[in-house]
């Protein structure tokens, strides 16, 4: 009897031995090198995160240079317009000088007695303003005849008449002025207004 328990622990003991000396069954994911990560996948994921660093960067290197670009292309239209406008104020001022010379040389209509010497002395000098004024791109504005255009002209008043369209500028009381395509002084005009019927009609006409 004592015989037969004994063989029977022996294999008990075998079996736990067996199942000691079994290794342990793991993942492909779970291997490690040495107990270490394994460094292929770490140099991976650090060549992603460099590479979406490098796109972060080039990214924000096109928007500095778009932006950049702009910059260059405002400033351009900055000077220019500064360049175009720079004696605008100057010129304004001038205007009436001009007004003044114009004035005199109208007034001497029909006057013999006026010394030609000084109308030709006031037309000459009127001459050479307006050359100034063309070199700096300074231009009259033709309003007398056109169209009544609230851009360019002032209405000063209105005149009863049948020889012009309606809304036609017929007078020029103060002439305009343009700078470039920028007005730098409106004109001053008279604009047609038709003439009321019944003061067309004939006072003397029998009923």
């Amino acid at each position: 009897m004592s015989e037969k328990k004994t063989i029977k622990i022996e294999t008990d003991s075998k079996k736990a031995k067996s199942k000691e000396a079994e290794p342990e069954q793991t993942t492909p994911e779970e291997q490690t090198i040495n107990g270490e990560e394994d460094p292929m996948k770490a140099l991976e994921a650090k060549f992603e995160a460099k590479e979406k660093e490098a796109e972060e960067n080039y990214d924000r290197l096109l928007r500095l240079s778009a932006e950049f670009e702009n910059y260059k292309k405002r400033s351009s239209r900055e000077i220019e317009e500064f360049r175009k406008f720079a004696n605008q104020s100057l010129i304004k001022e001038m205007l009436s000088v001009v007004d003044n010379l114009e004035l005199a040389m109208n007034s001497t209509d029909g006057h013999k007695a006026i010394d030609k010497d000084l109308l030709q002395r006031l037309e000459m000098s009127h001459r050479e303003i307006l050359k100034v004024f063309e070199k700096f791109n300074v231009k009259p504005i033709d309003a007398k005849g056109q169209p009544f255009d609230p851009t360019f002209h002032e209405a000063v008043m209105q005149e009863e008449t049948n020889d012009y369209d309606k809304n036609t500028v017929i007078n020029e009381m103060q002439r305009g002025y343009m700078i470039h395509d920028r007005l730098l002084r409106p004109s001053m005009v008279v604009v047609a207004k038709p003439r009321d019927e019944k003061d067309s009609e004939n006072p003397d006409r029998n009923d």
